[in-house]
């Protein structure tokens, strides 16, 4: 039903705020419900699709009564574009989270490959006699101690979306986490004070090799994040060759997917329920467009047009933070790998990539060794960034 437009008083930077907000929420919820088969989650994603649209044309209505000369409107439309992507963002995330309520087939060994990706979504309920309960998510620092933050909680039958620091955790809560999954465990263990074992799947094997088509839809899952958190990056840093990378993302991920619609298109001659694919193609459909929407973002560096500073603002105020900061000599940091620093369970902050003199390092892995004098760009919580601030000096 179409919602009448009130007047709409907050500044652009707050609603370009939300709207990167919520749109990153919305992946987050989507994944969630996909994993646990949970349509609640999935209906709360529909619920804040309306919401995007909304904010959308109170955006667009805000930029039109800002601009009074030319180079004032050509930075806004920098900013549009900026919202309109956040905006496509959240479709791809209501689409992801209609495979739940549509009931259209995902191989079940999918659900937990995606808990496997590089950042995962854990779900736990809080056990009384966890250090969680009773207690805010400031007291509890969860970021720092298990590299997982809560981006929501089910109480009884209401839901807590995108806590804060305030936010009261109780025994018997259902919590939802984000973060790398190496601090999977260690978030599991601290809200249900129980040994985590991770669940085995039987694979079903009814299809000729699935495998390929699984790592496909993770790898597109972990690809689509990186170009997001990139383009981000390029903006807020008006760097053309951060930009240039998520173009090659955006590329890269159209031939991921035209490889894995032929694998379904193959296989289906040999699966009596085509439906059980459908799934895969919504999922890889989905990352691309999350894809396109970070290259729209990326696009306003490589147009070399120069980002109004709203766009700084709203990417260091919004919920995950996009840092830059130089190791220096002597730091704890240097001339260790990744895996030996386990940056993303000891901080809560995520390496996007590297620069050591004139060359980038995409996406580092465990074994990328850091050295003195390395630029890193990473994403995360504000308080985790002090805490990647201080190991790097």
């Amino acid at each position: 039903m179409t919602q009448e437009l009130k007047h709409c008083t907050r500044s652009m930077k707050d609603l370009l705020i939300d709207m990167k907000d919520t749109s990153e929420l919305m992946m987050d919820l989507a994944y969630s419900a996909v994993i646990y088969d949970d349509k609640e989650i999935a209906m709360e994603v529909i619920r804040l699709e309306e919401k995007m649209d909304t904010l959308g044309y109170y955006m667009m209505i805000s930029a039109m009564l800002s601009a009074r000369r030319i180079d004032e409107a050509e930075a806004l439309a920098g900013v549009l574009q900026a919202g309109a992507a956040a905006e496509n963002i959240s479709n791809a995330a209501g689409d992801i989270a209609k495979i739940t309520l549509l009931d259209l087939g995902i191989p079940v060994e999918l659900k937990p490959d995606l808990r496997g990706a590089e950042e995962t979504i854990a779900s736990a309920t809080v056990s009384p006699e966890s250090p969680m309960a009773g207690r805010t998510l400031g007291e509890i620092e969860l970021e720092t101690e298990t590299g997982m933050w809560l981006i929501a909680i089910r109480r009884e039958r209401n839901w807590i979306y995108d806590p804060d620091h305030s936010t009261l955790v109780m025994a018997g809560d259902v919590v939802f986490a984000r973060g790398h999954d190496e601090g999977v465990p260690l978030f599991m263990e601290c809200a249900t004070r129980k040994r985590y074992e991770r669940t085995r799947v039987e694979p079903e094997r009814v299809l000729g090799d699935l495998d390929r088509a699984v790592d496909l839809i993770v790898e597109m899952k972990n690809m689509s994040e990186l170009a997001v958190g990139l383009a981000y990056s390029a903006m807020l840093f008006y760097n053309k060759e951060i930009a240039e990378e998520v173009r090659y993302i955006e590329d890269k991920m159209d031939g991921m997917r035209y490889e894995l619609q032929h694998w379904v298109l193959e296989s289906a001659k040999n699966i009596e329920d085509v439906d059980k694919l459908r799934g895969l193609l919504h999922l890889a459909n989905a990352s691309e467009a999350i894809s396109d929407a970070a290259y729209d973002i990326a696009d306003v560096v490589l147009r070399e047009i120069e980002p109004h500073p709203i766009m700084a603002l709203a990417v260091r105020e919004s919920d995950e933070v996009v840092t830059k900061l130089q190791i220096a000599p002597g730091s704890e940091v240097a001339r260790k790998s990744l895996g030996e620093l386990k940056l993303e369970t000891e901080t809560g902050v995520h390496i996007m990539a590297v620069k050591r003199g004139d060359r980038w390092i995409y996406s580092p892995g465990a074994k990328t060794v850091l050295c003195a004098g390395d630029m890193l760009i990473a994403r995360g919580t504000m308080s985790g960034e002090e805490l990647l601030i201080e190991m790097c000096s």
